[in-house]
């Protein structure tokens, strides 16, 4: 990789006559929502990727339906809320909540129907070639056939529950997400009653792919979809009469809560409200190809959802739970052991080597594992009196849980400051939440009203008669699986003012009063957004007093007006700017006049890109700082976040060189955003080597 430092980018020419004064206000912008679609669009792509190994495209192909099924609970179900409160506003990019729709609703369609035809037409046929089978019910031997018979009768029949659709039996209450057959029946049942139609639910406790035995298929890895096997033998299910039909289908339902802050005890509150997430209003109904139109309309008038809203696929209608532990390793990538930074393995303890000097770890490439020791340590050192952490997303089963509980255990005054709220993971924070109680630890939810999503460890520990601090502060959560597969920064630091910082932030998350004065970081949603401001206005300044001006920004989503119109303002004053957004982006770059000296990429690979980094040239005295917050009216304005800087040169040449402009020479992995709204996939230029931002770090650090 090229260490030098790279020179600011050439400005753009401008258009003459245009001005920004030209751009209506709708025009400056990209709908929120439609750009997030865009971002699953490019995931979507990697399963047709040939720098991924062929297992890894199908995971591609299931973490896009993943992500799709959370966007529909999420994102779409609360457009329609909107519409169904009548509001007609429009959003910054100019469309109305309608209109929104009508849009995901065309991209979505276009996007299923090819998510399925790679699915059949390039993974499964791949698959094939490496004796990896997906069987459908006419390939099976006759050996075949009576072993999934006998599988059906002993281990899915008993579970089943088919319900007949008749005035004493309503359409039942389906979960949200759940495989279930709509089937039409023929024939009367043992009441002599004329059934028609019936419902079956897959229960979730079924595998959805069952492994043939060896002894049956030579050996090879050949599958059976659960949905193929109830279907062969759905009839057994209604004695005495014939099915005639039997059809695949899958509710989507808004799936966000709904929570009355104003409660007296925000976790009781919030497990009542998570029983309602698994039967919300219908967003989505999912159908397979084969489904007649009476059949479909029938259960479209059983959810109120319009044809809009259907969608027929030519395959399972759950491809999220499709992936089973195929054991290839050559279909998969290579693999890797993230590292530890020397200053660690060569100390005697943690705490030695965090007073030497700022250790700054990039994961996945460098381990999690000493974020992990340092808390064991603390835990476990007669010296250290307290421990303070923020937990947004871990689990009840983490280690750091485990080690914060044993911390409590052995004397140690344990503060976690739990987050409740973390979507989809709030009843596993409810279960850390009272482990950590039956430890001992004191457990508190933040403030209501503001996420707590800043990512802090302080630990208070007795040296010479006096208190030492000793603090981590990170980008992303503190989630050992996670640190495997996103990206991010953690920084652990004994300096003195950046550990008073923390302490008075988690002061202020547990206690009442005014708003902390801290020296050097910032925090949402008091000084962060403003102070973010202000360094752009001093780049602005410094283009124009013909001095150094650059800005760099590496976040996960951009979307704040008020940043995207100071930075449009930065532009037109000719300051250098570079965004590298891994998903959501409502600037529009390259618009002469307004933006042209603003280029925008995205960088889609084997690892979720989750770093937050803040560049600003500062007249050749660079401030970088790394950050839990994204550039989000959310974060900025509805989340408690921290932003810390990085003072040491030598980490903040590593951060700039490695962690900035490490990305904006990808070639391989990144896309271009581009005035329009559309992302083109980067490409090297004529005579211009490969380059692949991931795999250069992997290489760097291994």
């Amino acid at each position: 990789m090229n260490t030098e430092v790279s020179p600011a980018p050439t400005p753009a020419p401008v258009a003459k006559n245009v001005t920004a004064a030209d751009y209506a206000y709708n025009d400056r912008y990209i709908n929120r929502e439609l750009s997030i679609l865009d971002f699953h669009l490019r995931v979507l792509e990697q399963a047709v990727d040939p720098l991924h190994p062929l297992l890894e495209c199908l995971n591609f192909l299931l973490i896009f339906s993943r992500n799709l099924d959370e966007f529909f609970e999420i994102r779409v179900a609360g457009v329609m809320e909107q519409l169904t409160l009548g509001n007609e506003s429009h959003s910054p990019d100019g469309l109305t909540p309608k209109q929104v729709l009508e849009q995901i609703s065309k991209t979505a369609h276009i996007a299923i129907e090819r998510q399925y035809r790679i699915l059949n037409q390039e993974i499964l046929a791949r698959l094939r070639e490496e004796d990896i089978c997906f069987l459908r019910r006419g390939e099976l031997t006759p050996a075949q056939t009576a072993w999934v018979k006998k599988y059906f009768q002993e281990q899915v029949a008993p579970v089943l529950t088919p319900i007949s659709l008749d005035p004493a039996h309503p359409f039942p209450r389906l979960v949200n997400k759940s495989l279930n057959f709509i089937v039409t029946l023929e024939g009367k049942d043992a009441f002599g009653r004329q059934i028609d139609l019936a419902v079956v639910p897959a229960p979730r406790s079924l595998p959805r792919v069952v492994r043939l035995p060896d002894e049956l298929t030579d050996g090879k890895e050949h599958h059976v979809m659960l949905s193929a096997i109830i279907h062969e033998h759905v009839s057994d299910l209604f004695p005495g009469m014939t099915a005639t039909g039997c059809y695949q289908f899958r509710v989507t339902r808004n799936a966000d809560l709904a929570l009355n802050e104003d409660v007296d005890d925000l976790a009781k509150a919030l497990k009542g409200e998570l029983s309602s997430r698994r039967f919300g209003r219908a967003v989505r109904l999912e159908v397979t190809e084969n489904c007649p139109k009476q059949i479909y309309g029938y259960l479209l008038n059983e959810f109120e959802l319009d044809e809009d809203q259907l969608y027929k696929v030519d395959g399972p209608v759950n491809l999220a739970r499709l992936l089973s532990n195929f054991k290839r390793p050559h279909l998969k990538y290579d693999a890797f052991t993230p590292v530890i930074p020397k200053v660690l393995t060569k100390s005697e303890n943690i705490f030695a080597a965090m007073r030497k000097q700022d250790i700054l770890l990039h994961h996945p490439f460098e381990s999690f594992a000493p974020v992990i020791s340092f808390l064991r340590e603390a835990a476990r050192d007669p010296q250290v009196l307290a421990i303070k952490q923020t937990l947004y997303r871990s689990g009840a089963n983490s280690e750091i849980v485990q080690v914060l509980a044993e911390a409590a255990r052995n004397g140690k005054e344990v503060t976690a400051v739990i987050e409740l709220r973390a979507r989809f993971d709030e009843e596993s924070n409810i279960e850390v939440a009272n482990v950590l109680q039956e430890a001992g630890a004191v457990v508190v939810y933040g403030i209501v009203g503001y996420k707590t999503h800043a990512k802090m460890i302080l630990v208070v520990r007795r040296e010479n008669n006096k208190l030492v601090r000793y603090a981590h502060l990170g980008t992303g959560n503190y989630h050992a699986g996670n640190a495997r597969i996103y990206t991010d920064y953690g920084l652990l630091t004994t300096e003195k003012e950046l550990c008073e910082d923390v302490h008075r932030i988690f002061q202020e998350l547990t206690g009442m009063g005014k708003m902390a004065k801290l020296k050097k970081l910032l925090h949402a949603p008091f000084t962060l957004h403003s102070h973010l401001v202000s360094c752009i206005d001093d780049e602005i300044a410094a283009v124009k007093a013909g001095k150094e001006a650059r800005i760099i920004i590496k976040v996960n989503a951009l979307t704040e007006v008020q940043l995207i119109n100071k930075l449009y303002e930065a532009s037109q004053a000719g300051v250098q700017i570079d965004l590298i957004i891994r998903s959501i982006c409502c600037l529009r770059p390259g618009l002469p006049g307004l933006s042209e000296n603003i280029r925008v990429r995205s960088i889609v690979g084997r690892f979720l890109e989750h770093t937050r980094v803040y560049y600003f040239a500062n007249q050749g005295n660079a401030r970088i700082y790394c950050s839990s917050a994204d550039w989000m009216n959310r974060n900025l304005f509805n989340r408690v976040e921290a932003c810390f800087p990085i003072e040491d040169p030598a980490l903040r040449k590593r951060i700039y060189q490695f962690g900035l402009l490490n990305y904006l020479q990808d070639n391989q992995q990144a896309w271009l955003l581009q005035g329009d709204g559309a992302w083109v996939r980067a490409h090297p230029k004529q005579g211009e080597p490969l380059y692949n931002a991931q795999q250069t770090l992997l290489e760097s650090f291994r």
